[in-house]
């Protein structure tokens, strides 16, 4: 067994592919069968109008410090979702304010948990709310869909273990206490993200691979392997790229928080953060946080089963959404067209295009909001799964802004899907703000043709900011950035691990798509802590010209860039364009550039 490494200190050996350890996982089996402690009727349509609020419905499961047997509650859960990863259930765990002992709430696929105060302090626990891999034998590289927010937690041990891959955000959390990223036996790790938070111990990443962090505080942080990257974090290490690999950004050039939940009162609503600018630590550090409240009776509270057809015509009478846990087949768009609007999700609802349809769109209008859900590509092809407004987009919201939040998209893994372009971003000033677009390289329906998917983000408008970008195993460009002045603060990739030959990759006379790519004619482009990794197990003779490419204009300036090769399953002959060391053999070396051009 691996001894944990110390700070400063950077293992190198390679992750292993995770289709090539996956067995097949069973099907969920649905919540239905646990206590619904939400005692909120619903409402009926009245003369074809829909109503706003109701029940949270029997997927949502919300706690007070009375509530008996809470923990074997639990316990039922993270056994139903402990290794259901492409399973149908979905759930969300509500604690109302006050403090709760003895707890360790274990967090398995698609559940959130988060407390119901509008301050994390208004939720406590005298206890854990873990993740680890058990499981998966240690291995915590497929520990996704899953969340933690609003809490404050008092560990029994002094440190919370959150052993999490892509798409497991931590968010508005105050850990009085460290905090540990890697399972139990230090194992693979490839994760992760957490913002808004207050840790006041040390943060121990050990087998993390990459990891970003954002407007957040802690005590301290003590190892790092390959991209490690920090903006607006009060006690982050010191700007030291390559070696240690650490990307520290002083503020976050643009932030907004995601919605969430709460009770005030009796009376559930959703708090809307404000927008800031330049920011640094938490936004509830030194009291109420700044922003707006939306009372629950302004959302169309959706249960599976409801149709795009419903869920428009809520929209359309100005209501906006909120979708409780469970999965979501649409035959048309769901089409957000009102500023403001706000479609937030829990337990990750999962919207499904069944006949080749876009999932979602939304007009060029200021400041909507979407958070928490994922869409998963159905068997027909979709042109796009999520559009961020029209093609054309031209309005300016730099002061109301359009957020992408814990917005996840996968494409295969759960059955047979195809999308053209996953993600595409037309409205200018757009913020996406950690989100995991994936075509999947494990579970049922994955193959190079089975679930093509060539695109996974295309930006077009512009002053778009991405903060934490994981996209992966797209058939071509994981990446292409075509609008003006965009930003991004962290960049996950890997190429796709199945790429049956040199030819099927080839992109002209360029040997392999970039993962990055920053189109032609673009002038200014400016990134900050950006990784792509290959790993072509199908024929590792497989050559990629680059993991990153762009126009050599003075206002296009990616910054700490790297590329790595696991295990040597194919090889990157530069880093960005002609630029930057290829990697080589078989040492899962990190080759890096500082800064471009």
């Amino acid at each position: 067994m691996p001894t944990p490494p110390t700070a400063g200190s950077a293992p190198r050996a390679p992750r292993p592919s995770r289709r090539s350890v996956l067995a097949a996982m069973a099907a969920a089996v649905p919540v239905a069968g646990l206590p619904v402690l939400s005692a909120r009727a619903s409402a009926a349509p009245v003369d074809g109008v829909l109503p706003g609020g109701g029940d949270l419905g029997p997927n949502v499961l919300v706690f007070d410090p009375a509530t008996p047997n809470i923990q074997g509650t639990l316990d039922e859960v993270f056994k139903r979702q402990e290794s259901a990863q492409f399973g149908e259930g979905r759930v969300a765990l509500l604690f109302k304010p006050g403090t709760y002992r003895g707890l360790n709430a274990q967090i398995g696929f698609y559940t959130s948990i988060a407390g119901l105060g509008l301050s994390p302090a208004d939720t406590t626990f005298h206890g854990d709310v873990t993740v680890d891999a058990g499981w998966f034998n240690g291995n915590a590289t497929q520990n996704f869909w899953r969340s933690a927010e609003n809490l404050t937690l008092h560990p029994v041990n002094g440190t919370n273990r959150w052993a999490v891959a892509q798409a497991a955000p931590f968010r508005r959390m105050h850990i009085k206490g460290g905090l540990n990223l890697a399972p139990d036996g230090y194992g693979w790790a490839s994760g992760g993200y957490i913002a808004d938070s207050r840790i006041d111990g040390t943060v121990g990443p050990y087998s993390q691979q990459q990891w970003y962090t954002r407007d957040s505080s802690m005590g301290g942080w003590n190892n790092a392997v390959w991209n490690m990257v920090f903006s607006g974090v009060e006690g982050a290490p010191a700007q030291s790229f390559p070696d240690p690999p650490y990307t520290t950004l002083d503020t976050t050039p643009v932030s907004r928080e995601k919605p969430f939940l709460y009770l005030d009162g009796a009376d559930y609503k959703v708090f809307l953060p404000e927008k800031r600018t330049n920011a640094r630590g938490t936004t509830w550090g030194s009291g109420t946080p700044r922003g707006e409240s939306l009372p629950l009776g302004q959302f169309y509270v959706a249960r599976p089963g409801v149709d795009a057809a419903t869920l428009n015509a809520a929209l359309a009478q100005g209501l906006n959404l909120l979708l409780t846990p469970g999965i979501y087949h649409l035959d048309r768009p769901v089409e957000v067209r009102r500023a403001n609007t706000v479609v937030l999700g829990l337990g990750y609802p999962t919207l499904v295009p069944d006949n080749g349809v876009t999932a979602m769109k939304v007009a060029d209008v200021d400041g909507v909001r979407l958070a928490g859900f994922l869409i998963d590509a159905g068997p027909v092809n979709s042109a796009t799964l999520l559009e961020v407004g029209p093609e054309g987009a031209s309005a300016d919201h730099a002061a109301n802004p359009t957020t992408v939040q814990d917005v996840f998209i996968r494409i295969g893994g759960a059955g047979p899907g195809k999308a053209t372009i996953s993600m595409v971003i037309n409205s200018n000033h757009t913020l996406i703000d950690h989100t995991w677009v994936w075509r999947a390289d494990h579970g049922d329906g994955v193959g190079w043709e089975t679930n093509r998917a060539d695109y996974g983000v295309r930006v077009n408008g512009d002053d778009v900011l991405a903060t934490g970008l994981f996209v992966e195993h797209f058939n071509k460009y994981d990446v292409e950035w075509r609008g003006e002045r965009g930003r991004t603060v962290f960049f996950q990739n890997e190429k796709a691990y199945d790429a049956p030959h040199q030819a099927a990759i080839q992109n002209g006379d360029i040997k392999g798509y970039a993962a990055y790519k920053i189109a032609d004619g673009v002038t200014a482009h400016e990134g900050w802590g950006l990784g792509s990794y290959c790993y072509y197990h199908v024929d590792p003779t497989i050559r990629q010209d680059h993991g990153f490419q762009a126009p050599a204009k003075p206002g296009v300036k990616p910054h700490h860039l790297l590329v790595v090769s696991l295990g040597g399953k194919g090889q990157y002959e530069h880093v960005i364009n002609s630029i930057g060391a290829p990697t080589s053999g078989t040492s899962t070396v990190p080759s890096t550039v500082v800064s471009y051009p």
